[in-house]
């Protein structure tokens, strides 16, 4: 996937979900201000996407219906979510990944059927995404920096050095 940077970071009980603006289409940015990120099931859940725009709308509609079938069970809506994901003739063909996370968990989702948690916490998804994830990765270890002021900085990292990232970010914070 290229065209976007989203980051998860869970540190000292906070979960921030960062994502940056930009939308490009080849070689043009049509958009500064995008927001790739969403609040669902009552504020309790956070959800970032990259790939394309309506396929990646699709797929909210559908995990937020999942959650509220599973009663807000995040690990439950997103592994139902892979399986029809991964099974549907039309959403097979969708080109996105998903970062979800609630208070307790987080999840990258992709349509290959891939539930997967991250062990340390920190995920990232696009183009940008190895870099911001490596970015994050290090100053966990290295910084007293707060968990929102870590995402930012990584994401900051990511946008200098990932042509199809910006400094336009939205950030969720649970």
């Amino acid at each position: 996937m290229h065209g976007t940077t989203v980051l998860c970071v869970r540190k000292e009980n906070k979960v921030v979900l960062v994502a940056d603006g930009q939308v490009t289409l080849g070689d043009h940015v049509l958009k500064h201000t995008a927001r790739k990120t969403r609040r669902m099931f009552n504020d309790k859940v956070v959800a970032g996407f990259a790939g394309s725009t309506a396929d990646a709308l699709s797929l909210f509609e559908r995990f937020e219906g999942k959650l509220q079938e599973h009663s807000g069970n995040l690990q439950k809506a997103a592994v139902e979510l892979a399986k029809e994901w991964r099974k549907d003739r039309a959403l097979r063909h969708l080109e996105a990944l998903l970062i979800v996370a609630d208070a307790k968990s987080t999840f990258v989702l992709s349509g290959n059927g891939d539930v997967i948690e991250p062990d340390d916490g920190i995920c990232a998804i696009g183009s940008g995404g190895p870099y911001a994830l490596a970015a994050a990765r290090a100053m966990v270890k290295h910084t007293k920096l707060t968990t929102k002021e870590l995402a930012l900085e990584a994401m900051r990292i990511a946008s200098e050095i990932c042509i199809y990232t910006n400094e336009n970010f939205t950030v969720e914070e649970l």
